[in-house]
């Protein structure tokens, strides 16, 4: 494996599905950015997953809430994040954590993350406790019954998430 070349500059990576975005992942990359001179927010390009919006849609997704932050970087991989991370030259994975279910499955990934790239720290960020009980998948659910989802996802992920379920009922 080659080795990251590092720059002095401390970066990390925040991977995920984020099939949509929500304002848990806001908080926690908004909290993480400021953190490291530079955030790769990671879109895991996951086929097993069966995703709602298509990586590409994701990355603009991402790339639209979160153009205030000028460290944070979109991009997209399939690999083993401990792969990715050594050739994005960084050193820590950030995950968020809303329970204690989360965290026994994060220790999990973080001890197979350090066993495949020992240079690579994972560091647990709380989500703000407003947000302790969403995810994307409680979104989708929500959104696909025409719920409100406004507090819960930005204006833009809201307007996407709409044409999304709207083209999907139509087509299915």
């Amino acid at each position: 494996m080659n080795k990251a070349v590092h720059t002095g500059e401390r970066v990390a990576v925040y991977p995920g599905s984020f099939d949509p975005v929500t304002m848990g992942h806001l908080d926690i990359i908004t909290r993480a950015s400021k953190q490291f001179d530079r955030l790769v927010v990671a879109v895991l390009n996951n086929k097993s997953k069966n995703p709602l919006f298509s990586v590409e849609e994701r990355v603009e997704l991402l790339e639209m809430v979160t153009k205030q932050l000028p460290n944070v970087e979109v991009d997209s991989f399939r690999d083993l994040t401990a792969n990715y991370v050594r050739v994005k030259g960084a050193d820590v994975i950030v995950r968020g954590i809303r329970s204690v279910t989360d965290f026994e499955y994060e220790l999990q990934l973080a001890s197979l993350n350090k066993k495949l790239n020992k240079d690579a720290e994972t560091i647990f960020m709380m989500t703000d406790p407003i947000y302790s009980y969403l995810s994307s998948s409680v979104v989708k659910e929500i959104a696909s019954f025409d719920g409100d989802v406004k507090d819960l996802v930005s204006k833009e992920v809201e307007e996407a998430l709409r044409r999304k379920v709207n083209e999907k009922r139509d087509h299915g």
